[in-house]
């Protein structure tokens, strides 16, 4: 063979090589065109992260300050005057109703009564005496009344008689006036005895000494209250804070001389802002402490003014608690829990997890491979979390990372 026709056929045969070689390489390259396909699509997915919604404590809970006063705070105030003889008790002590304070020296107002007593007695034996004469007087004035009804009838008949002898010619003229004077004469006198038994039967002779004898047992009676009221009895239970008085000081009606403090239950009140009062509006028990005095505890709402105060622009708030042990004093400063512990556990989300568009706020929460953007209502804020009121549940999957760039209904990929 020829040297050129050897060349020829070398370069014939690695042309038929490198053609074998590239259909070779094209028949096993074809299968993977799918696949290939398929991670370009994957990789247009957005990538996300999430968390679950849970429920964190937002904050403390919004506390009033309050003042512990006494439930009752009397003054007890005297009803008579005079020298103060014992005093019964003393500043500080516990008082029951009805027990003494002090008492007051009775001498004079026992010396008044007395004196009413012999009035009374006097008056009493005058009217023995002037009941008898009015009953003798009127003895007498029925006795004569008979009497002259008797002369009257006996009377009238030898009138009749001497009328006929005078028409008879049997009597004169004079005869017959002078017997007719007689006839009128005790007629008159019949009328005015009658007058004056009616007199006495209708008129109370007696009544001036009646009004004397009233009187003097009103006396009676106003000196045995007086005496009552020279002892000096508290009219509620507490505690004596107040008795600005001394034996043998000399006090006229109507001088304070105690005040008793009713410490058990006990109140803590406070002035509450409109917003303030709202928070509680409807509640029947608040938690309260004193630091460190007494822990938290639950007392009862006593009050909480619908109507706000003019002169303060508050609302009065007062809670009533059992004091038994006297652990609650007034003068104390307490600490009133406008909200409950509980309360301040609430569903959240990480602040830069919210969308905001418009002035309106959204999260993405992940339902399947699809996010959906929720409109959410927010409340407090704490440091790097937000309370949702609304919006979303506990238990979602919130999207916490790549939602700024999402869409409603997208279709996502959640990163590992």
């Amino acid at each position: 063979m020829k040297p050129n026709q050897a060349v020829y056929q070398g370069i014939k045969l690695a042309g038929a090589i490198v053609i074998s070689a590239a259909l070779l390489v094209g028949c096993t390259e074809q299968p993977q065109a799918a696949p290939k396909e398929a991670s370009t699509n994957e990789s247009q997915l957005k990538l996300i992260k999430t968390a679950p919604i849970e429920k964190k404590k937002i904050s403390e809970p919004l506390e009033q300050v309050a003042d512990v006063a006494a439930s009752l705070q009397i003054d007890i105030v005297t009803k008579a005057g005079g020298d103060i003889m014992e005093i019964a008790k003393k500043r500080g002590d516990n008082i029951e109703k009805g027990e003494v304070i002090l008492r007051l020296d009775p001498t004079d107002i026992l010396i008044q009564k007395e004196k009413a007593n012999i009035t009374v007695s006097g008056t009493q034996q005058q009217m023995g005496k002037a009941l008898e004469d009015v009953n003798n007087g009127k003895q007498e004035l029925s006795n004569g009344i008979i009497k002259l009804e008797a002369a009257l009838k006996d009377t009238e008949k030898s009138y009749s008689k001497l009328r006929n002898d005078y028409d008879l010619g049997l009597a004169t003229k004079n005869q017959l006036e002078l017997l007719e004077t007689q006839l009128n004469g005790m007629k008159l006198d019949l009328e005015t005895n009658r007058s004056k038994l009616k007199t006495l039967d209708s008129t109370n002779s007696l009544a001036q000494l009646e009004q004397g004898l009233q009187m003097a047992s009103v006396s009676i009676r106003e000196a045995d209250r007086t005496i009552d009221n020279m002892t000096v009895n508290s009219s509620v239970s507490g505690v004596l804070t107040d008795l600005p008085v001394e034996e043998g000081m000399t006090i006229t009606a109507g001088f304070r001389v105690a005040q008793i403090q009713q410490l058990d239950p006990i109140k803590i009140k406070a002035e509450l802002t409109e917003e303030a009062a709202d928070l509680i509006r409807g509640k029947e028990e608040l938690t309260y402490y004193v630091p460190g005095k007494v822990d938290k505890e639950k007392a009862k709402v006593s009050y909480l003014s619908d109507i706000m105060s003019a002169s303060s622009q508050s609302y009065s708030l007062e809670l009533q608690i059992p004091n038994p042990d006297r652990k609650l004093k007034p003068g104390m400063k307490a600490q009133i829990q406008l909200a409950e512990e509980q309360d301040q556990v609430v569903i959240t989300v990480p602040s830069l997890s919210i969308v905001r568009e418009n002035g309106e706020t959204f999260v993405f929460v992940l339902a399947g491979d699809l996010v959906e953007k929720r409109k959410i209502e927010l409340g407090r804020l704490n440091e790097t979390f937000q309370e949702v009121i609304s919006g979303v549940n506990e238990g979602e999957k919130l999207v916490i990372s790549g939602q700024n760039q999402l869409k409603d209904k997208e279709k996502v990929q959640v990163a590992p």
